[in-house]
């Protein structure tokens, strides 16, 4: 199923990473698929992508916020997404900002403890 799922949104499996695929439940269609890692306390997200024909900027803000999420509850407060990961715009949108060396990066911390005080 993962290779269904990633292979519609034009990303590759990258073995022992995670993934989050976002389905349509009317139709179960894929609509979107993430990819990303947890190395050394930091989150490193490689795709967030919608799959090909979809274009809705809310669905896949939920779907990187949820991404993120779940790397902040692992305990990493940190992460970067690859330059190529998404649209610059949905990454800003959900909180990355670009680094000089060509990426982005978010410090999660505070970001999903309900008081939306540093974000």
């Amino acid at each position: 199923m993962l290779v269904k799922y990633a292979s519609a949104c034009s990303v590759h499996p990258r073995d022992g990473w995670f993934a989050y695929a976002m389905i349509d439940v009317s139709s179960g269609e894929p609509m979107g698929f993430a990819q990303f890692d947890i190395t050394d306390g930091c989150g490193v997200i490689s795709d967030l992508r919608e799959a090909e024909g979809k274009s809705d900027f809310e669905a896949m803000f939920i779907l990187g916020r949820s991404t993120m999420n779940f790397i902040d509850l692992c305990g990493a407060h940190e992460a970067y997404a690859e330059a190529d990961a998404a649209d610059e715009s949905l990454l800003k949108a959900i909180g990355f900002k670009p680094t000089e060396d060509g990426k982005f990066y978010c410090n999660m911390t505070g970001m999903f403890d309900g008081n939306c005080s540093h974000h």
